[in-house]
């Protein structure tokens, strides 16, 4: 029995462990590297292991940086069978065929680019291609095989079993046991996945974790504690209320997977508390964060009490009168216009792409507007180097002031905190061996002194270890 580490190792995206055990392996989650040029880079380096040699791969969310590498794996090779849960497979159809759209539009102006520097039909650019296509994404979708059930063990093999539970992260997320057996050897290992805060909304808290004798937890937040929720919500209608007092719009850079469902659950709250004006425009400008947003109608199985008793009384708890979903193109490129008084939230949550970067480059020049950010931002980021105070951005090849007031909003972080990180590994009992893994190395090392009566190992890439 052998774990290895080929993802998310000293840094927070690119999740990918994998598991060896009598004769068959095991992968957790085969996600993208997001952030600056150097991680763009490793998403086309090789996995560290043949594809093809993969029986099963566990998918513990959609979330790309945990599902992004999936049609990779299964073009260079991988003919396994996928497991998650119901909402994550339909979440991640959804993310890996908006993932390959990026990609060859990205490749298509490169491509461009070239052409236009003399480039054209040279061996430079027959260099640019997308790390995958649609079609790749599409032919990813033939491996989805059972669906897990949160609570229930699956056996995937006679000596492995692999039970789901409820990580509270986003819709259909998981924390995963792998029970093994190899010979007179038995091991139970549990990995975190990313795991949720608790008393959010939508949502219900994570499950109590199972005793385990090794643990990979995620430690995305592990050096601090976030602001308390509704503080944060209340900071969230005073930046709008104050954008619009000045006269300008708030643009609201979101994850297109629960946080833009989590912000519009919170702006309707607030008109209806009369805490936001009725008439308030909101434009959900981000196709994935529509489509995103359908989906979780789908699933009230994975809702808390609160939110299921809303959809009882007949409210849709995702829609509010000034409410405009803009699919289309041109739509988007319409709220340009838009001088004032409208929230405008758009992905990618970490401006790495996406809608928004449009929105910036038309907002955030402007002293009378305002950009809220309400999630995660890794380092390289353009969302990391707004936050971080940069005066002057480049976007689309034009230097953009910073004149717009920011706005930082820990408080709706779907990661748990370090103080819900320890609390749950205290549950877990007393594991021989702690993985740290989706942490920036600073992050880890104040981190990892605070678990005890375990061994504290924090993996590089592709360094296994046996169990």
């Amino acid at each position: 029995m052998k774990i290895a580490f080929h993802g998310a190792d000293h840094n927070v995206t690119g999740s990918c462990h994998r598991v060896s055990c009598g004769g068959k392996q095991i992968l957790i989650d085969c996600g993208l590297y997001q952030g600056g040029r150097e991680l763009a880079e490793e998403n086309h380096e090789p996995f560290g292991f043949d594809p093809a040699a993969v029986d099963y791969l566990l998918l513990t969310h959609a979330h790309l940086d945990h599902c992004g590498r999936i049609p990779l794996l299964v073009k260079q090779g991988f003919q396994g069978e996928i497991i998650t849960t119901a909402a994550s497979r339909e979440l991640a159809k959804l993310v890996m065929l908006d993932a390959a759209h990026l990609q060859e539009e990205e490749t298509e102006w490169q491509s461009r680019k070239m052409a236009r520097h003399g480039y054209k039909n040279t061996h430079k650019a027959e260099e640019i291609s997308p790390l995958y296509t649609t079609l790749d994404a599409l032919n990813s979708l033939d491996y989805f095989g059972r669906k897990a059930e949160y609570g229930k063990a699956l056996t995937l093999d006679g000596s492995i079993q692999a039970t789901f539970l409820d990580a509270g992260h986003i819709l259909g997320s998981a924390c995963i046991l792998l029970e093994l057996e190899e010979g007179v050897q038995q091991r139970r290992v549990l990995f975190s996945g990313d795991l949720g805060y608790s008393g959010r909304a939508i949502l219900r808290d994570p499950t109590p974790p199972p005793d385990a004798d090794v643990v990979v937890i995620e430690t995305t937040y592990g050096d601090r504690a976030h602001k308390q929720l509704q503080p944060s919500i209340e900071e969230l209608y005073a930046a709008v209320t104050d954008t619009f007092r000045r006269g300008g719009n708030v643009i609201i850079p979101s994850f297109a997977l629960e946080r833009s469902q989590e912000i519009l659950y919170y702006l309707r709250e607030g008109v209806d508390a009369g805490k936001l004006p009725a008439s308030m425009q909101v434009f959900l400008d981000s196709p994935m964060a529509i489509s995103a947003t359908e989906i979780f109608r789908h699933h009230p199985e994975c809702y808390d009490e609160a939110t299921s008793k809303v959809f009882r009384s007949g409210t849709d708890p995702f829609n509010l009168p000034g409410l405009h979903f803009t699919r289309q193109t041109a739509d988007s490129m319409a709220l340009n216009k838009v001088s004032g008084g409208a929230v405008i939230i758009a992905g990618s949550g970490m401006c790495t792409g996406g809608r928004v970067r449009h929105h910036l480059k038309h907002n955030l020049w402007k002293e009378n507007c305002s950009v809220v950010f309400v999630g995660f931002a890794a380092k390289g980021t353009l969302a990391r180097i707004i936050i971080d105070g940069a005066k002057m951005v480049k976007l689309f090849g034009e230097e953009i002031q910073v004149r717009a007031r920011i706005y930082t909003i820990g408080g709706f972080s779907a990661h748990a905190d370090r103080d819900e990180l320890l609390a749950w590994h205290r549950q877990v009992g007393n594991p021989a061996r702690t993985f740290l893994v989706h942490g920036e190395e600073e992050v880890m090392q104040s981190f990892a002194p605070q678990l005890h009566d375990t061994e504290v190992i924090m993996p590089e890439l592709n360094q296994s270890f046996p169990l």
